[in-house]
């Protein structure tokens, strides 16, 4: 059996990555998964593949070039999804996601160049956008930072864009707008409203529940980046991906309520709101671009993808 390009994925024990690594492997691409060190080699939601022929597996520290560079050396292309993403700890730390989100993927784009890969995906967020302004958000909008978290990708995102309009670096912007799906941290929201509910609360205590947010199941973002990929009219350029459609989080409440057939009610809980002025009331996504110029398209709706996700967590439950 015949393999296509190998592939780094930066990040790859994570949420997202763990899925794209695991979704690259079946569509026949080598894979190299890179993630943080640990000294007891735990590869995270990718122990299963350690005997796989096709994928392999690097320890290391994203915010130190040799490390990069050396996981680098060994690929065509990579997929950049390494980074700090809780926003309230970008409060506390904020030096800490300059130095893993800004440092990191400078290190990825310097050994990039370096090397002569063929491709570089850089993972974005829609937090850059901060509060739509307008009722879809498209890839020229204007990029308002309201968090510490926000701001290192943004710093990010133009370092991406810079290397390739100075080396001719073969960059290329993912931005995928709120992502959900099985393995998600439970600060998550769904996650936090699923986990609550089915550990038999009937009040759930979330933060601001009248947030709107446009969510993507994990496999349809998979399937984008490598549509993305796959594209010569996305290089250096930015690209969303979103469903096009919005809910408030206490429609979410009410979403998962039916699909549980139990009465959820909600408390708010001050301390899991944002600061006021860092707080991002909504976000949608226009992704036009994405349609235009490839095939993509998503495959599972925020129904479809909640009934998936509740069949998966109750099933793991049991």
């Amino acid at each position: 059996m015949s393999y296509k390009n190998k592939i780094l994925v930066t990040g790859a024990a994570g949420f997202i990555g763990s899925h794209l690594v695991e979704y690259l492997l079946n569509k026949k691409y080598s894979v190299i998964g890179f993630d943080r060190y640990n000294s007891n080699n735990d590869w995270g939601w990718l122990e299963k593949l350690k005997k796989s022929k096709n994928f392999d597996f690097i320890l290391g520290d994203i915010r130190d070039y040799d490390s990069v560079y050396n996981a680098v050396k060994k690929c065509d292309s990579v997929f950049h999804l390494a980074a700090l993403i809780g926003i309230p700890y970008s409060y506390i730390s904020p030096t800490a996601y300059v130095k893993t989100n800004i440092e990191g993927t400078l290190n990825i784009l310097e050994a990039s160049k370096n090397l002569k890969i063929k491709q570089i995906l850089i993972t974005s967020t829609s937090e850059v956008y901060g509060t739509a302004k307008k009722t879809k958000l498209n890839e020229e909008d204007k990029l308002v930072a309201q968090s510490p978290y926000a701001a290192t990708k943004i710093s990010a995102d133009q370092l991406a864009l810079s290397f390739f309009k100075s080396f001719n670096l073969p960059v290329k912007i993912v931005r995928p707008f709120n992502v959900y799906g099985p393995r998600q941290s439970s600060r998550a929201i769904i996650p936090t409203i699923l986990s609550q509910a089915l550990s038999k609360k009937r009040i759930i205590t979330l933060g601001n529940k009248n947030s709107i947010r446009d969510f993507t199941y994990v496999e349809d973002v998979c399937s984008a980046f490598e549509k993305i990929y796959k594209s010569k009219k996305f290089l250096g350029q930015v690209v969303n991906i979103g469903s096009d459609q919005e809910i408030s989080i206490k429609n979410i409440v009410s979403k998962i309520s039916k699909i549980l057939s139990v009465n959820l009610k909600i408390k708010q809980d001050r301390k899991r709101f944002r600061p006021k002025l860092s707080e991002v009331e909504r976000l949608r996504c226009n992704n036009k671009k994405i349609l235009k110029y490839s095939n993509w398209k998503p495959s599972y709706n925020l129904d479809k993808g909640l009934l998936k996700l509740h069949y998966r967590l109750k099933k793991k439950k049991k």
